[in-house]
This record gives C-alpha cells, sequence and structure tokens, in this order.
C-alpha cells in the first residue's frame, strides 16, 4: 500500500528537482523517493543513537572495560 504526501519544497530545491526530472524524463516523484529511501535509514540511526546517548540509565564502557569482558 502507498500514502500520498504534501511537501513544500523551497524554491531552489524545486527548481534543481524540474531540470532533473526534465533532463531524464522522470517524475519528480522517482527522484524524491529514491532520495528518501537512501537518507531516511541514515536520519533513523542517528536519532537513535542520539536517545541511546540521552538515556539516563545507559551503561557506558570504556575500551579498557571492553577488553576485560571480552577477553582481549
Amino acid at each position: 500500500m502507498s500514502k500520498i504526501l504534501n511537501v513544500r519544497l523551497p524554491d531552489d530545491i524545486s527548481s534543481r528537482l524540474d531540470f532533473l526530472a526534465e533532463k531524464t524524463k522522470r517524475p519528480k516523484s522517482f527522484y524524491i523517493k529514491e532520495i528518501l529511501a537512501q537518507y531516511l535509514s541514515e536520519y533513523e540511526d542517528a536519532y537513535l543513537a542520539l536517545d541511546r546517548l540521552n538515556d539516563r540509565n545507559a551503561k557506558y564502557h570504556s575500551t579498557e572495560d571492553m577488553e576485560k569482558i571480552l577477553d582481549l
């Protein structure tokens, strides 16, 4: 199933997208989906990392601690 999403783009990005779509004879939606698929996981990972760093109950280990734990 797919969903429709309306997005307001700044003029400069919209112009660049128009130019790319025209030159390649592909719809703008093709590029928007490609870009989202490529970068969405990076944003998810970054926010997950921030959540973990902000977790007050998290336990942190030094390199030395991890070497002892892993018997290295």
